[in-house]
């Protein structure tokens, strides 16, 4: 989150992407740094998916993230 807020100072655009279990801390987190940084969460858990299931997930949160970072 951090790395979100400087990157937005400095002019880039950012989004983040996490998993839907860390919808509250990244809220609380943001709320602290005072930003209100494009997000884009995707289904939890990520840590055991395969190579495959990572490609697809991907692959179907694409545009959304995409979307995110343009606007």
């Amino acid at each position: 989150m951090h790395d979100i807020a400087d990157f937005e100072r400095r002019g880039i655009p950012s989004v983040f992407v996490a998993s839907t279990e860390f919808v509250v801390a990244a809220a609380a987190q943001s709320a602290s740094l005072g930003i209100e940084p494009r997000s884009v969460f995707v289904p939890h858990p990520i840590q055991d998916r395969t190579d495959d299931e990572m490609r697809a997930l991907a692959r179907a949160s694409i545009d959304e993230i995409v979307a995110a970072i343009t606007r």
